[in-house]
């Protein structure tokens, strides 16, 4: 492998390569401006002949300072004990067998962590060295994804901790002295356990959720769905559990047009949202049930929901996390999942979600889902 350009570092036509032969990546129609990594390309003598737009950023070295100069002084990496790497892996001198590093973590100058990785080009096995070419990644994306694996795993050991600890400890008890208690108090009992059994059913549900989400794997199965009467269930269940009637206001602009959806991920978006709102919100919880125009055709192409309280609602500065993972307002509870579960099933039907300031002062969740078609038919 080699990259080419047409002059030396430090002339104004200098790019970000220099020359080399024909199978540079120009002629294979690739600009190493291009790639998403950090490419830097040494030839058979140690200088640095290729310093693309990634390196630059990464390191925070210009391409016309790092052309022409050897490896070691324009790429000057350690590694976490603080010795210096090219003085280690010797890649012109060290074993004729090698041909590569496995990618590890460096540091640059002024102990900004980077992700190395390096291959030894040979004209023949064993022969000597024509190009070093050094791969270089940001380690922030990697410690984004290693530092939500770990709060994942911190949430649902903390979630998990105390339904299985209610469970373990009455069971025990309930099987230890049976006898000793009343009927009322082992109802009391089995039903907590119920209750709590419930609770892990929904964390493990909520985790498979965001395994299939994050995968693409989130299957839906279309059937017609009538939205005014989903959201009626809903209040019914809320208002038999003994909640006051009046504090929902469902309101249904008709006609809706006829909506195929996945009955069962719809019900998990209302019962998120309106769960929010009944617990997190105060006064009157709205919901307008509206079709959706085409501004083009003029045609409804699909239903709106709109979930509104009356409480203190979401701070501005947090409008823009409220659907990532683990997120929680001042007094929320439960696991900071919730909406990002509902954001991944209404974008996988093909919809829109947004969060807002409602009139009366509270939180205003708005989803919207496309007609789309019967399952048969996508």
């Amino acid at each position: 492998m080699s990259v080419g350009t047409s002059s030396a570092p430090g002339t104004p036509e200098a790019t970000h390569t220099a020359p080399s032969g024909p199978d540079s990546l120009a002629e294979l129609g690739l600009d190493p401006d291009q790639l998403p990594d950090g490419l830097v390309v040494a030839d058979e003598h140690g200088h640095v002949i290729c310093f693309n737009a990634a390196a630059e950023r990464i390191t925070a070295v210009r391409a016309a300072d790092a052309l022409g100069q050897r490896l070691e002084k324009a790429l000057p990496l350690e590694d976490l004990e603080g010795r210096r790497w090219w003085q280690l892996t010797d890649p012109y001198g060290g074993l004729a067998i090698r041909v590569r590093q496995p990618e590890r973590n460096l540091l640059l100058p002024g102990g900004r962590e980077v992700l190395v990785t390096a291959r030894y080009v040979r004209a023949r096995p064993t022969g000597p060295v024509r190009r070093v070419v050094v791969g270089l990644r940001d380690t922030e994306a990697r410690r984004r994804t290693e530092r939500s694996h770990a709060e994942l795993i911190a949430t649902v050991a903390h979630e998990l901790r105390s339904p299985l600890t209610s469970v373990k400890g009455f069971t025990a008890t309930l099987l230890a002295k049976w006898e000793r208690f009343t009927d009322d108090q082992k109802r009391l009992m089995l039903e907590t356990v119920d209750a709590d059994a419930d609770r892990v059913t929904r964390l493990i549900a909520e985790l498979l959720d965001i395994s299939r989400i994050d995968s693409g794997r989130l299957e839906l199965r279309r059937q017609p769905v009538d939205m005014g009467a989903a959201v009626g269930r809903h209040i019914q269940a809320y208002v038999a559990a003994g909640l006051p009637a009046d504090r929902f206001l469902l309101r249904i602009e008709q006609p809706l047009p006829d909506l195929w959806a996945d009955p069962d991920k719809v019900d998990q978006v209302l019962s998120n949202l309106l769960e929010n709102a009944v617990r997190h919100g105060e006064g009157t919880v709205t919901i307008d049930v509206t079709p959706t125009a085409s501004p083009r055709e003029g045609e409804d192409t699909g239903t709106s929901v709109t979930v509104s309280d009356e409480g203190s609602g979401i701070p501005e500065e947090s409008m823009n996390r409220v659907f990532t993972r683990f997120w929680r307002g001042s007094k929320r509870g439960g696991t900071g999942l919730g909406l990002y579960i509902v954001k991944g099933i209404v974008e996988v039907h093909g919809g829109t979600i947004t969060v807002g300031r409602a009139p009366g002062g509270g939180a205003e969740f708005r989803f919207t889902l496309p007609v789309s078609a019967p399952a048969y038919l996508t």
